[in-house]
C-alpha cells in the first residue's frame, strides 16, 4: 500500500512538471522571450547588456507600427538578434538626405526624437528606397553606430522576420520597467 503512495506521487509530481515546462515553452515560443542587447546601436533608450523580455503576441494582432523597438535574427545563421527602431513602414519611400534628415514618401520626418544624433551616412538610403507590402525600415538610435537598413548586412526587414517588440527591461534591476 506504501508503495503505491509512493508511485501515485512520483506520478503526480511528473505531471505537474510536464504541464509546467509545456506552460514555459507555450509563453517562450507565442508570448515573450528574453532577449540581450549586444552593441551600443540603440544608446540612449537601451544599453550593450540590457536584458529585454520581447511582447511576440501584439503583433499577432497589428502590425508593427513607426517608432516600435523591433527584433530580428541576423541573417549570418547566428543566435544574435538585432534590436532596432521602426522609421519606414509597408509602401513607404525612404530617403536619407546628407544633411541628416529622413523623409517618408517625400515629407520630412519631424517627430523623430529617438536619433542620438545627426547621422554621418546615409547608405543605400541616399536614393530613395521603397518598401514593399511586407517590408520595414529600421534604424538605430545611435545612428551613427548602427548597422541597420541603410546597410546591405541588415537591409529592409520583412514583417515574417519581426520576432516581436521589445516591452520590459529586466536587467540591469536598476532599469527595470516598460520600454517605451
Amino acid at each position: 500500500m506504501n508503495k503505491e503512495k509512493v508511485l501515485k506521487e512520483i506520478l503526480s509530481t511528473s505531471i505537474y512538471l510536464l504541464c509546467v515546462i509545456g506552460i514555459a515553452f507555450l509563453i517562450i515560443k507565442f508570448v515573450g522571450q528574453r532577449t540581450e542587447v549586444i552593441g551600443d546601436s540603440m544608446n540612449n533608450t537601451l544599453y550593450n547588456g540590457d536584458n529585454l523580455i520581447l511582447n511576440k503576441i501584439s503583433y499577432r494582432f497589428h502590425e508593427p507600427e513607426r517608432y516600435d523597438i523591433v527584433v530580428f535574427p541576423f541573417r549570418d545563421g547566428s543566435k544574435k538578434n538585432y534590436i532596432k527602431r521602426v522609421i519606414g513602414l509597408p509602401g513607404e519611400t525612404i530617403r536619407l538626405s546628407s544633411d541628416g534628415k529622413i523623409y517618408i514618401n517625400g515629407e520630412e520626418l519631424t517627430d523623430d526624437v529617438y536619433g542620438l544624433e545627426v547621422f554621418e551616412k546615409a547608405g543605400n538610403a541616399a536614393s530613395p528606397i521603397t518598401l514593399g507590402d511586407d517590408e520595414y525600415f529600421v534604424m538605430g538610435d545611435n545612428r551613427n553606430n548602427s548597422e541597420d537598413s541603410r546597410f546591405d548586412v541588415v537591409g529592409k526587414v520583412k514583417r515574417s522576420e519581426i520576432i516581436g517588440k521589445v516591452w520590459i527591461r529586466i536587467f540591469p534591476f536598476k532599469s527595470f520597467g516598460r520600454v517605451k
